[in-house]
């Protein structure tokens, strides 16, 4: 049995004592009242406890905190409400105190369940407040799901999408950032297949893994080179005691997280010694910021066994959804019974995740779709984050997502 869950609570636990220890000389040094809080060496000493404390922190579950957006240029309050719920994932509605918001359209956010929280989303989210009904999916961390409320794969993951799909249609457009791009296709294909008529209207495809056989990247290379019998005896470990998912198969939200700092460590160790010089330096403004990304980059939620393992044989292994091998629940996933769902594609030039031209592959997969269904968007000078975030995605993507909604939506009204 892999051990890696147990060894990393044990290091969490062995360090307490040292964490204690830094919290009190960091209140030391900082107290107002110390003659050498001001001092060079007291800010030097603070900002090392800080660091310590952060790099040995168990990162709880964010928060959205979108406390109000802009509608027709008038401040209004926002408010969550989960309008959709299953043991594996709510569905969170923002909810906004303006007339003109009702007439908006629909739009759900399927948030990559990769290990991180939906959370990670918060900016796309934003972007989206004053100009659509904005839902995403916040999928729940497998440690905190009872191992009585059973198992949860890619086909239990696609369900759970037809089903919100069924719930909220057929009005209704979807976005897919990264990795939910393969099962949200998946499960309009299957709609379409069974000529469902709360099919959505729209699909927006971000930085997905439609086909990893175009331009592979260090990521999709390893899943071929390795394996999945690899990946079964090196990431698969059980939820340990004092966890409500206690014996849960999963996939460590830890072990996904060092992979992501490992591909870019030398970013990450830069980080960290430009906020301690800036904390030494007094310049709060520009630690502030390293704290909220780093507040959010490491908070990480754990994958379950089952849904991971599937997600790696079948799209980056053996690549069953390009080929026309996809099977959900004994039926066919075919793309081309796709005809009236229409599809955005949106890919980073600088993306080092999914590479260029495995998310074009969907337009290109459904050739019975009409061409004015279509749209292909290749952003410049971004990466993978930037597809879906940063100012970039403000201001050059988001408004490309907008237009493609509201020519769907003119067609659905040409039709009335």
């Amino acid at each position: 049995m892999n051990l890696a869950y147990c060894w990393y609570e044990a290091a969490h636990w062995m360090l307490s004592p040292a964490r204690a220890a830094t919290d009190v000389t960091k209140q030391f040094f900082d107290n107002p009242g110390n003659p050498l809080t001001h001092t060079p060496y007291a800010r030097t000493v603070s900002a090392a406890c800080e660091l310590f404390e952060r790099g040995t922190r168990r990162y709880g579950k964010p928060v959205f905190g979108l406390g109000t957006t802009l509608v027709d240029n008038q401040e209004v309050r926002v408010r969550e409400r989960v309008v959709w719920e299953r043991p594996f994932c709510n569905l969170v509605a923002f909810e906004r105190d303006s007339r003109k918001a009702a007439e908006q359209p629909k739009l759900l956010i399927v948030a990559p369940m990769s290990g991180h929280y939906a959370t990670l989303l918060r900016g796309t989210v934003e972007a989206f407040l004053p100009t659509h009904r904005v839902m995403i999916t916040d999928w729940t961390d497998a440690r905190m799901v009872p191992l009585a409320e059973g198992r949860f794969d890619l086909d239990d993951y696609i369900d759970y999408l037809i089903a919100m799909f069924r719930e909220f249609g057929p009005d209704l457009h979807v976005m897919a950032v990264c990795q939910p791009a393969v099962p949200v296709i998946a499960a309009i294909a299957r709609m379409e297949a069974e000529k469902d008529p709360r099919t959505p209207r729209s699909m927006t495809l971000m930085g997905g893994p439609i086909d990893t056989r175009r331009s592979p990247t260090a990521v999709n290379q390893l899943a071929e080179k390795r394996g999945i019998e690899w990946f079964e005896q090196h990431c698969i470990t059980k939820v340990p005691p004092a966890h409500p998912g206690f014996w849960r198969d999963v996939y460590p939200g830890f072990l996904q997280l060092s992979g992501f700092m490992a591909m870019n460590i030398d970013r990450h160790l830069t980080a960290h010694w430009d906020m301690f010089k800036h904390l030494v330096d007094g310049d709060g403004d520009s630690a502030e910021k390293h704290r909220d990304f780093y507040d959010e980059y490491l908070a990480v939620m754990d994958l379950t066994a089952e849904f991971y393992l599937q997600t790696v044989d079948k799209v980056f292994v053996r690549h069953e959804l390009p080929k026309g091998e996809m099977i959900h629940r004994d039926k066919p996933v075919d793309l081309m019974a796709i005809r009236r769902c229409a599809i955005m594609a949106i890919e980073g030039e600088r993306d080092d995740i999914s590479g260029v031209g495995q998310t074009l592959a969907a337009l290109d997969l459904t050739p019975n779709l009409s061409s004015d269904k279509k749209v292909y968007l290749l952003q410049e000078k971004v990466g993978h984050y930037g597809v879906f975030n940063g100012s970039r995605f403000r201001r050059e993507i988001v408004p490309r997502i907008n237009a493609f909604i509201a020519s769907q939506e003119s067609v659905a009204a040409a039709r009335l």
